[in-house]
C-alpha cells in the first residue's frame, strides 16, 4: 500500500514536470526551459520520448508535439527536398536534429546533428498511433511530407550511413540509428509508399551489427532502444543487449552510457538516470516482476528532493548535473508506472 501511495505520488509530480517542460507551440524543452546548457532546445528525439510520456496522462499534449514535429518538417521541407536529390555531403544538408522551441529554426551550430533515428523514432510514432486508430495527420501536407521522410531515408541509405547517433558523438553506422529507421519505415508503410528493399537492408544492417552498438562501442545504453520503444530485435538479442548493459553498464545513480564515455567525467563515466527507468519498462513488458520493481525503486532512489530525475550524477557520486529535470527520465518514468 505504501509502494502504490508514492508511486501515485511521484507520477503526480512527474506529470506536472513533464508538462512544464512543454511550450506553447506544443515543442517539449530537453531540461528546464531556464537552463544554461543549451537543453531549453527542443530535440526531434527527445520530443517524441517526451511525447510518450506525455499520452500517459494528457493525449492532448502528445498531439501537439507531434504536430509541432509536423510543422517543423514542412518548414524546412527544402532542405529535405534536396538531400532526397542528392545524398547530403556535409553535415548541414542533414535533417537537424535540434530547433528553436518557439520559431522552430535550426540552431546552426555543429552539435552532432546528423542523427538519422531521430526520423526513424518520428515515423515510428505516427505509424503506431495510426495502428491504434489515432490518426495524426491533418491534411495532405502532412501525408506528403511523411512520404518525403521515407525518400529521405533512402537518399541517405541509412542502413549503412554513419551517423552521430543518440548522443551525437562519433560518426559511424549505430545500431540504435539503423534499427529506430527499420522500425519508423515498418510502421509507417501503412500510410505512406514504402519499398520493402528499404525495410530489408535495414533489418540485414541491424542483425550484423547486434549485438554491438557500432564499431567502436560493444556495449550501449542506446541499444534499450531497440527493446523499447521500437521492439525491432528477436527476444535472443534482446536478452543479449540486457545482459550486456547489466552486466557491464549499470551503476549506483545509473546507467553509463558506453565505456570510457567522456561527457561529465569526472574521473568516471556519468551515471545517466534515465537507464533506470527505461530497464523497468522493459522488464514489466517481458513479465519480469522483481526486475521491474528492482529499477523502479532506483529510478524512485536518484530522483531529488523535487521529485526531478536528472539527466545525470557525476560517476560514484551523489551530485547531479544542471540538466534537471530530464524530460526524457521523466518521460520514461510515467511509462513505467503506467
Amino acid at each position: 500500500m505504501v509502494v502504490k501511495i508514492l508511486i501515485k505520488l511521484r507520477r503526480s509530480i512527474s506529470k506536472r514536470i513533464l508538462a512544464s517542460l512543454q511550450y506553447r507551440t506544443g515543442l517539449f524543452a530537453a531540461a528546464r526551459k531556464d537552463v544554461s546548457t543549451g537543453y531549453n532546445a527542443a530535440w526531434i528525439r527527445d520530443n517524441v520520448y517526451a511525447a510518450i510520456g506525455a499520452e500517459k496522462f494528457d493525449f492532448n499534449r502528445a498531439i501537439k508535439a507531434y504536430h509541432a514535429l509536423l510543422d517543423i518538417f514542412l518548414k524546412h521541407e527544402y532542405k529535405i527536398d534536396w538531400a532526397i536529390k542528392e545524398k547530403p555531403d556535409e553535415k548541414y544538408k542533414y535533417i537537424h536534429a535540434r530547433y528553436h522551441p518557439i520559431t522552430f529554426d535550426e540552431f546552426h551550430e555543429e552539435w552532432g546533428n546528423m542523427q538519422n533515428d531521430a526520423v526513424g523514432a518520428f515515423l515510428f510514432k505516427v505509424g503506431e498511433l495510426y495502428e491504434k486508430g489515432i490518426n495524426i495527420i491533418r491534411n495532405d501536407d502532412d501525408k506528403r511530407i511523411l512520404q518525403k521522410l521515407v525518400f529521405y531515408l533512402e537518399s541517405i541509405e541509412y542502413w549503412h550511413d554513419p551517423d552521430n547517433g543518440i548522443w551525437e558523438e562519433n560518426e559511424e553506422v549505430h545500431a540504435s540509428s539503423v534499427g529506430a529507421c527499420v522500425a519508423g519505415l515498418k510502421k509507417i508503410r501503412k500510410i505512406v509508399n514504402v519499398p520493402e528493399e528499404l525495410i530489408r537492408k535495414g533489418q540485414e544492417s541491424l542483425n550484423r551489427l547486434l549485438p554491438r552498438e557500432s564499431e567502436t562501442k560493444e556495449v550501449d545504453l542506446a541499444l534499450l532502444s531497440l527493446i523499447y520503444p521500437y521492439n525491432v530485435v528477436t527476444p535472443r538479442q534482446r536478452d543479449k543487449i540486457l545482459e550486456n548493459v547489466e552486466k557491464t553498464l549499470v551503476r549506483e545513480k545509473g546507467v553509463i552510457r558506453y565505456l570510457n564515455d567522456r561527457y561529465y567525467n569526472n574521473g568516471s563515466e556519468a551515471e545517466w538516470c534515465m537507464g533506470f527507468p527505461w530497464l523497468a519498462i522493459i522488464y514489466k513488458i517481458i513479465g519480469n516482476e522483481e526486475k521491474y520493481k528492482y529499477y523502479l525503486r532506483k529510478t524512485h532512489s536518484v530522483m531529488n528532493a523535487k521529485g526531478e530525475i536528472p539527466e545525470l550524477y557525476y560517476g560514484k557520486t551523489k551530485r547531479f548535473n544542471e540538466n534537471t529535470p530530464l524530460g526524457w527520465a521523466q518521460a520514461l518514468y510515467l511509462v513505467a508506472t503506467a
